[in-house]
């Protein structure tokens, strides 16, 4: 079982098929400074509360940025400094969570303005990405934590669990340390966390566009009233789950497009199977369009978007 970051350097040892945390005889430098946020969306504005709570200052530039975005950074008690240029002067931590697509554009702007503290990715991105985000960063001067976040949006203790992984790891748990954020300590090699980031979500997101469509594919065929009737007789949480599915997932499919991308490259480059994966990001890809939607979008209308007779 994982143990929380120690207040020393972590290494991590196997005994007994547990986890535990032994010292390396120095004691973690205090993360008492500035910590950069890029950018404020759903998840990271959620991880700068959390580091806030723990008395952080905790900035982000809204250049760009909706006025959505806007809203929630300051609800969530961030300090906006206007420019990217101005976060990453003011930054000894740099946090990056955004679209796994972007995640190597966003590690490039920052690295260009010289930024030589701590910088975590902490995106949904194959570990292979993530150790090529690595050599770039460092490259500039700056240290690299590899971060995978499982779970919702940080509002509630023990439901977002963040994987660090790299030399400073420890430090960057430290932040979070007693937050509603559980941070755990893997090791000291960049692509850690995010292998258990890509495993993790290739089953529960995978799990969620492979629900949707079989419904779908039933649909398609005029076989709904059949399945349904095998389901309520075999497998009796699959019909409502596949409609809470839809009305859930739907409006973030867009986000989880290049997530699945990132995950069939996962898969591909440790020898197994991509095709799964490159077929989810099919689906959640024909769902983009209900990005953001405000109103609840019904199986119904997620079974039209994903059926195309002929294709």
């Amino acid at each position: 079982m994982f143990r929380r970051a120690p207040l020393a350097h972590a290494s991590c040892e196997i005994s007994a098929g547990h986890w535990s945390h032994a010292t390396r005889g120095t004691t973690v430098e205090p993360m008492n400074g500035t910590i950069g946020l890029l950018h404020p969306g759903q998840m990271g504005s959620s991880i700068g509360a959390a580091a806030a709570s723990n008395g952080h200052r905790v900035i982000w530039c809204s250049e760009d940025r909706s006025a959505a975005t806007r809203a929630r950074a300051e609800r969530d008690g961030l300090t906006d400094v206007h420019r990217l240029e101005q976060l990453v002067v003011q930054s000894e931590v740099i946090v990056s969570v955004c679209p796994p697509s972007a995640a190597a554009q966003v590690a490039d702007s920052v690295a260009s303005l010289g930024f030589t503290g701590l910088y975590m990715d902490a995106n949904a991105i194959a570990p292979q990405t993530a150790r090529g985000i690595a050599v770039r960063v460092q490259q500039a001067g700056a240290s690299f934590v590899d971060g995978g976040i499982v779970g919702p949006p940080v509002r509630t203790r023990g439901a977002t669990l963040l994987y660090v992984s790299g030399a400073r790891a420890a430090q960057v748990a430290r932040i979070f340390e007693d937050s509603a954020l559980e941070a755990h300590v893997l090791g000291a090699e960049p692509g850690e966390a995010s292998a258990v980031k890509m495993a993790f979500a290739a089953w529960t997101k995978g799990n969620s566009a492979l629900l949707l469509a079989v419904r779908a594919l039933a649909h398609a065929e005029g076989a709904t009233t059949g399945l349904l009737h095998a389901w309520s007789r075999l497998a009796p949480d699959l019909q409502a789950r596949s409609e809470a599915t839809a009305k859930s997932t739907a409006p973030k499919a867009w986000r989880f497009v290049g997530e699945m991308e990132e995950i069939a490259g996962t898969f591909a480059a440790a020898g197994l199977p991509a095709g799964f994966h490159e077929a989810a990001a099919e689906i959640y890809a024909r769902l983009a369009d209900f990005k953001d939607r405000e109103t609840a979008v019904t199986l119904e209308e997620a079974l039209a978007r994903l059926w195309r007779r002929g294709s």
